[in-house]
């Protein structure tokens, strides 16, 4: 079966809106992860920090700098993800349909791609 991932993206609106109603957000994605658990489709499961508390990593030049969040000039936010084992991408998107979610928050359906697809380095001489 293949693997997608529900990866929930916000905005600065959408997490404020969340967090003013965060006992009621937290109580309906409750229900909506039993659901998943239930249909043996949910393998994972994870919200992340408040990006004021991250940093980023840029890679943009020479050498890599480092910058403390927030991110500044962002529209969306990775806000965290659902990893299901489902038959199709159809049924991925039909799961992602049900997600409870604020206005202006989205859901970006991916398939995982399996390890025979990743590229490997050809070990007599490096090259993938």
């Amino acid at each position: 079966m293949p693997k997608f991932m529900l990866i929930m993206r916000g905005t600065d609106e959408s997490n404020a809106a969340v967090m003013a109603s965060i006992d009621e957000a937290m109580a309906t994605t409750g229900r909506y992860i039993e659901e998943m658990i239930k249909a043996g489709v949910l393998l994972a499961a994870e919200g992340l920090d408040d990006p004021a508390r991250g940093v980023v990593v840029d890679f943009s030049g020479e050498t890599p700098v480092v910058t403390d969040g927030p991110y500044g000039e962002t529209r969306e936010l990775f806000g965290g993800y659902f990893l299901l084992d489902v038959a199709s991408q159809q049924e991925a998107v039909d799961w992602a349909r049900r997600f409870p979610a604020i206005r202006g928050t989205k859901l970006e359906v991916r398939r995982v791609a399996e390890a025979d697809e990743v590229p490997r380095l050809n070990e007599s001489n490096g090259q993938v």
